[in-house]
């Protein structure tokens, strides 16, 4: 990769990484669905009167809305709301991987390699070490959202296979735009008009900021940079740099929220990142041993 590609590889998923700061911040002053909704409004306008829709069936087109924003980040925003950590939510996350193998297997029948199926079970250990580690039923369940964050981000990548090529920009405002209203909706429901009337009471600059930052350097920027990467570069040259995303979490939780960074923490992350190294390149490494053979 050129250098300039590489920076820019970098700062998307430091981005990526920085979000889970600036979500805790903007949960401060809003709900969290009602946050997840304003992101994707701003982050479908104004772009949807200039980029035309997918060229594929509503019912995906609906499908990657719900799962890829509005099921995804609708659970991780709760769950940080009712206290899961910004920087463990950044690691958590990453079990997206490990949840798209699984239901690659059970939905589309791939078998899973033996560097996959191992990479799954070390990233589970430190999973399981962060699970040890939670203390209050509210921080469980925030834990257990989360998860179910990620398995909706999985689930949208089974979706996103199923559509196949198309400009990632367009699907991106096309699937916010299809995912806002459904999360209004369920704002009023679940967190009621008077959740409204006390965020606009309390709305601020740095409320506004966390909106802003979700939707434009988080979502449009960081999705424009990373499409425009995997297009020039072989997926295998750029993808690895997603492994990057927890650590850019945990070390800017840890910065700007004071988040500590307990021996546990980092083991757990050491397990998470070599589990997601082995199914990253364990393929290429087990093909290279046999050659040296």
């Amino acid at each position: 990769m050129q250098p300039t590609d590489i920076l820019l590889a970098v700062l998307t998923v430091s981005i990526w990484g920085f979000n889970f700061v600036a979500i805790k911040i903007g949960l401060q002053g809003l709900p969290p669905i009602l946050f997840c909704a304003l992101r994707f409004i701003f982050a479908a306008l104004p772009l949807v009167f200039f980029i035309k829709r997918p060229a594929i069936p509503w019912r995906l087109l609906i499908a990657y809305g719900g799962l890829q924003f509005a099921g995804q980040f609708s659970l991780l925003f709760y769950g940080m709301k009712l206290g899961f950590a910004p920087g463990l939510a950044s690691l958590v996350m990453q079990l997206q991987v490990f949840f798209t193998v699984g239901l690659a297997v059970l939905i589309l029948g791939e078998r899973p390699r033996a560097a996959q199926v191992s990479g799954a079970l070390i990233a589970f250990a430190g999973m399981g070490l962060v699970a040890a580690h939670l203390d209050g039923a509210a921080t469980v369940i925030g834990f257990l959202l989360v998860v179910g964050a990620g398995l909706s981000w999985a689930a949208a990548n089974i979706v996103t296979k199923q559509i196949g090529k198309v400009n990632p920009l367009a699907l991106v405002a096309w699937g916010s735009l299809l995912a806002a209203p459904g999360l209004l909706l369920a704002s009023l429901a679940i967190e009621g008009p008077a959740a409204w009337q006390d965020a606009a009471a309390r709305f601020s600059w740095i409320s506004a900021g966390a909106v802003l930052f979700q939707s434009y350097p988080t979502t449009i920027l960081g999705f424009a940079i990373w499409s425009t990467l995997m297009r020039k570069y072989p997926a295998a040259t750029v993808a690895p740099f997603s492994l990057l995303v927890p650590v850019a979490g945990m070390l800017s939780a840890s910065l700007v929220l004071g988040e500590a960074l307990q021996p546990w923490k980092i083991m757990a992350g050491l397990l998470v990142l070599c589990g997601l190294l082995l199914n990253q390149f364990g393929g290429r490494l087990m093909l290279l041993v046999k050659a040296a053979r």
